[in-house]
């Protein structure tokens, strides 16, 4: 699903007199609500796009790129702890981060192993697309 279309999924609702609604196919789960005491969550299976993320090769280390633009999160939640720190083992698959792109909260998972060398985002900053974000080194790399 592209982002046109789900913007366009996002117009139509907020102009219909739906309260709430609830997507799911191919890994792609969507669910949006008018009452303000729900939250907004949107969670898609970024499988295609991690095996087209940039990933950067140099010296023994590899850079973990955004593949969208939006708000940088390092945890699920405001208080919460972070998914990952510098001089943590990462495992492919694991996540990482979080984007959050037209109130879409999009895990980024680590498309290789390693351990986390530096993280070059903070919490709640804007980061574009290609943007690094986390540097990822060998286990044995000083």
């Amino acid at each position: 699903m592209t982002i046109k279309e789900i913007q366009g999924i996002i117009k139509d609702f907020e102009t219909s007199t739906l309260m709430t609604l609830e997507l799911e196919m191919d890994g792609f789960k969507l669910r949006l609500s008018k009452n303000k005491n729900d939250e907004v969550i949107v969670k898609e299976d970024y499988k295609e796009q991690q095996q087209t993320q940039t990933i950067e090769q140099k010296h023994n280390h590899t850079m973990i790129k955004s593949p969208l633009v939006g708000t940088f999160y390092a945890a699920s939640t405001p208080n919460g702890k972070p998914y990952i720190e510098v001089g943590q083992k990462v495992k492919k698959g694991q996540v990482v981060c979080i984007i959050e792109a037209m109130k879409i909260m999009n895990e980024i998972t680590s498309p290789f192993n390693g351990v986390v060398k530096e993280i070059y985002a903070h919490n709640g900053d804007v980061v574009g697309f290609d943007h690094n974000l986390i540097r990822v080194g060998e286990s044995n790399e000083k």
